[in-house]
């Protein structure tokens, strides 16, 4: 075939590719058969490949995922890409229309377009002469990150507009604002296909979502089931619509997925007369949705109007009702935390909220249990704050049968039998009792744990066993342990009792920074215990140290300044300290590394979990600070990267879940050297 057939051809497959995806990802209509799709897609690869100078940017094979990023850039939008000011109730939609009412009367004749208030992440799309060029995520509304080669991954996201070529003609230069979702069916669908592959399953759609599309590799996020809807232009060069309504008849013209759930509105009383409809077919839409937004439909009046702070006044977000369920409450359970504080938690029947089996939620304090008069055997309300804590929210007394009794706190600790002491004015409930065994094996627990003293071999068990035992009554106890202390443990051989007596003896070296987070100083993490030692550099110093002195450290604010005076104001606390001094156990800091190499890391957080395959954790650490990088003990959305090895733990879960770049240690190896992974 000529070359001026082949290009006339690929063109042709393109256009009829391109059209059917929209068909199928997006109308959720087929017209041709996977068999057909198949072959046409298979005739364009060959051609491309054979010629690769008739390959375009918009091709569908083009979906395919690449190589993997080495981070993602950073990318200003054209526009800001504002979040919405939120209300709870018709009152406060209300008083939103009157407050934006009385900066212009226009308002007052004006109409609305109601959408889904779409639970997914936010993406921004970029289209030059019709061609996806561009796409990114919202970051913090003036930038984003470039998500370009994941976001073309998506079969609904159109990569060349019009998909239909009798569509309207699409401005020069086009910016869209849409979500990132994945549809209820497809979550449970991939949940389903994961679980029979004894693969771990997700917990909730949005997550997932926002987890693959920032991963670095966009084969992770292929293998995800990603959705798009559109709802907004963010910017144009050429003629758009000035209303809202006109926008998604655009949008959806040029072949972008919307929201079929969009409705006009005359007046704000009709839109509000439609959001009790929403809510309660909040669980058939195809989608999670936690609202619905309610947006001027004239664009240039909205523009007019600005925004407040962060929020423009045009939109609001009229939230649902936050997830409540009802269930029974078997039992009031107590915990004996590491600090003394006794903390009730109510002992559910197993009940699902928004996804997750609830068994057991929190109940505060004992003076909420008496203000809310919750009983055992109550039919409770439970809701899980911010879709993560579950809490009891109270008693549905109608539904009491009689059967219920009230509770009585406890007036002695669980664990030790001590009597509970309550300060004057205050909420807690704590026991005094410096050995008490609870709080002792938690201390214990804290104290040898990995990333504080990292003492191999011993654990909780073993923790249990030495306080049960009266063979240790602190953590500085554990540095006089002999092998026949060990013996007559259950479990305890000879060759075991050696191995534990050398890794605590090999413990005594551990830097101070390791020293100071193994005390289990409350708000003290591993990267301001290791602040703290780099600043006052030994333990009598930092003892010394006042409140105003501590809050001289960067990242140390008022309430770790006040818990760091308090813990070493304590005579018990002094006691421990002295045994430690005694057994050597008293570092100072050293010096810090000298910078080995260019700071490639320089401005980045790493996180570390699981065993890597060839290097220690402290050794992985040394490398990322020597590099510029900086540390910390847990997942956030600070973070910018998470080191994997072998077995690694939940922060992985986390760091998928918001998305947090993964690494491994050869990746992490490059980074360190090129700058790039």
């Amino acid at each position: 075939m000529a070359h001026r057939d082949l290009k006339a051809r690929a063109e042709e497959l393109r256009r009829q590719i391109q059209f059917h995806d929209h068909r199928y990802y997006v109308l959720e209509s087929p017209l041709i058969s996977d068999y057909e799709y198949d072959q046409w897609m298979r005739e364009l690869r060959e051609i491309e490949a054979a010629h690769p100078e008739l390959l375009t940017p918009d091709s569908p094979t083009q979906r395919v995922a690449g190589q993997p990023a080495d981070r993602f850039v950073k990318v200003r939008h054209p526009a800001p890409i504002l979040s919405l000011g939120n209300a709870y109730t018709t009152e406060e939609v209300r008083a939103w229309f009157d407050r934006i009412a009385r900066l212009d009367e226009r308002v007052r004749e004006a109409d609305f377009v109601v959408e889904p208030k779409l639970d997914g992440l936010t993406v921004v799309l970029h289209y030059t002469k019709g061609v996806f060029t561009l796409g990114t995520t919202r970051g913090d509304g003036v930038t984003g990150e470039d998500v370009t080669a994941n976001l073309r991954t998506l079969r609904g996201l159109p990569l060349r507009i019009p998909v239909d070529g009798d569509g309207p003609i699409p401005p020069r230069r086009l910016v869209v604002r849409g979500e990132a979702i994945i549809f209820r069916k497809a979550f449970e669908e991939m949940n389903r296909r994961l679980e029979e592959a004894g693969e771990r399953t997700y917990v909730n759609p949005r997550n997932t979502a926002s987890g693959a599309l920032r991963q670095l590799d966009p084969g992770l996020t292929a293998s995800r089931p990603i959705s798009l809807l559109c709802y907004a232009i963010v910017d144009a060069e050429g003629r758009i619509p000035s209303t809202q309504w006109g926008s998604l008849d655009l949008l959806r013209g040029l072949g972008f997925p919307v929201s079929n759930e969009a409705q006009l509105c005359r007046s704000l009383d009709e839109a509000l007369d439609q959001a009790p409809s929403w809510e309660a077919r909040r669980d058939t839409l195809p989608y999670e949705a936690d609202g619905i937004v309610i947006k001027l439909n004239d664009l240039n009046l909205a523009r007019d109007l600005g925004f407040v702070g962060r929020d423009p006044r045009g939109a609001v977000a009229f939230k649902f009702a936050a997830r409540e369920v009802t269930t029974g409450l078997r039992e009031i359970g107590v915990n004996v935390g590491r600090t003394g504080v006794i903390t009730p938690y109510a002992i559910l029947e197993p009940v699902e909220v928004s996804g997750v089996t609830v068994r057991q939620a929190t109940l505060h304090n004992f003076d909420y249990i008496s203000e809310k008069d919750i009983r055992v055997g109550d039919r409770v309300l439970l809701k899980r704050a911010g879709e993560v804590i579950p809490y009891v929210i109270g008693p549905l007394v109608e539904a009491r049968s009689g059967a219920e009794r009230r509770y009585k706190p406890p007036t002695q600790c669980p664990s030790c039998g001590a009597r509970l002491r309550r300060l004057p004015e205050e909420v807690a409930v704590f026991c005094v009792n410096a050995a008490c065994p609870a709080q002792l094996v938690r201390n214990l627990e804290h104290f040898v744990s990995r990333g504080a003293m990292d003492i191999v071999g011993l654990g909780i068990r073993l923790a249990e066993q030495l306080v049960s035992a009266k063979i240790v009554s602190d953590v500085a106890d554990l540095y006089t342990l002999r092998k026949e202390d060990l013996l007559g443990l259950d479990g305890f051989a000879e060759k075991k009792a050696e191995k534990l007596v050398a890794a605590i003896e090999a413990s005594r070296d551990r830097p101070l920074a390791r020293v100071i987070l193994a005390l289990g100083i409350h708000g003290v993490g591993e990267v301001s215990a290791a602040d703290l030692a780099a600043h006052f550099k030994s333990l009598d110093a930092l003892a010394a140290a006042s409140s105003e002195d501590l809050q001289t450290v960067e990242g140390v604010g008022p309430s770790i300044a006040a818990a760091v005076v308090e813990w070493f104001g304590q005579a018990r606390n002094r006691r421990v300290l002295e045994k430690l001094k005694r057994a050597g156990v008293w570092p100072r800091e050293r010096a810090p590394a000298k910078a080995a190499g260019p700071q490639t890391l320089a401005g980045l957080t790493f996180v570390i979990t699981g065993t890597l395959p060839r290097m220690t954790r402290e050794e992985a650490k040394a490398l990322i600070l020597q590099r510029g990088g900086r540390v910390s003990e847990s997942v956030g959305r600070l973070t910018s990267y998470l080191v994997v090895g072998e077995a690694p733990g939940s922060k992985l879960r986390k760091a998928e879940e918001l998305g947090i770049p993964i690494l491994d240690e050869a990746k992490l190896r490059r980074l360190a050297e090129r700058g790039r992974a």
